[in-house]
């Protein structure tokens, strides 16, 4: 498996709160979350959380290739809350959490595993990309924007409708993501494809994605085809171009794109 990768902070000075990595077997992208205030909770903050769960992750794939992707998800979270459980407020639910997308290789299939909004894309040869998604934080959080929007900022009905939106996280019904209860591994989204129905593979954070569901600049099919022409910098550099066009406010950027699957 071949890979390249590229990943840009929202902007200038700022530090990037996404993880990127790859084995020869597998990849792995972290799209970690912050909420502000969260350094009173957790003094490591959100890059940390996300370097260690992704470092910690492409190691038990490296190593684990029997189990499951859901299953090595659970203990690696598991792993990473117990790292520093006994110096901060894990359970707190402004506490450092992340979105994961995981690719893995494993005799003649291509497994994976999308939590939260991140975004895995597999092109396929003789058909349409499987874009594989998982849409609840995203859905649940539309149907509070308007109502969020129309409160005046750092109001208490703001507050409210905001404690409001974060406690849907993490509970049935609500939107899943890594953070401290090893169980939201369980409801991540999982499959796989033949090797030999496949000509690459790309994980995207959704600061990446933007630039097709939010500036739609281009398809899936669209993405692949830059990609394969230009590389993964070329997709933030017209993300990037679209944030300043729309006064869009800037977010971590990653992707990974895979090509050769089959290769040793």
């Amino acid at each position: 498996m071949r890979v390249t990768m590229t990943s840009a902070a929202a902007r200038t000075g700022r530090t990037n709160e996404d993880f990127t990595g790859a084995a020869p077997t597998a990849a792995v992208l972290i799209d970690g979350a912050g909420i502000p205030g969260a350094e009173s909770i957790c003094r490591h903050g959100v890059a940390w959380y996300a370097t260690r769960l992704g470092g910690s992750l492409l190691s038990l794939l490296s190593l684990a290739r029997d189990r499951s992707l859901t299953a090595l998800l659970a203990e690696t979270i598991e792993q990473v809350t117990d790292v520093h459980r006994d110096t901060c407020d894990v359970a707190d639910p402004i506490s450092p959490s992340a979105t994961v997308a995981i690719l893995r290789r494993s005799g003649g299939l291509v497994e994976y595993l999308v939590l939260g909004d991140s975004v895995v894309v597999l092109g396929r040869a003789d058909d349409a990309p499987l874009v594989v998604t998982d849409p609840r934080e995203v859905t649940i959080s539309r149907s509070y924007q308007p109502a969020i929007e129309a409160a005046a900022k750092g109001s208490d009905e703001y507050h409210r409708l905001v404690r409001e939106l974060r406690a849907n996280r993490n509970r049935p019904g609500g939107f899943w993501v890594a953070k401290d209860d090893p169980r939201a591994a369980d409801e991540a989204i999982t499959g796989s494809c033949a090797i030999s129905e496949l000509t690459s593979a790309v994980l995207l954070s959704n600061g990446a994605s933007r630039i097709v569901d939010r500036f739609g600049l281009t398809d899936w099919p669209g993405v692949l085809a830059i990609l394969a022409s230009s590389g993964p910098a070329e997709i933030v550099d017209r993300v990037r171009q679209a944030e300043t066009r729309h006064a869009v406010a800037a977010d971590d950027a990653t992707i990974i794109h895979c090509t050769d699957l089959g290769r040793a």
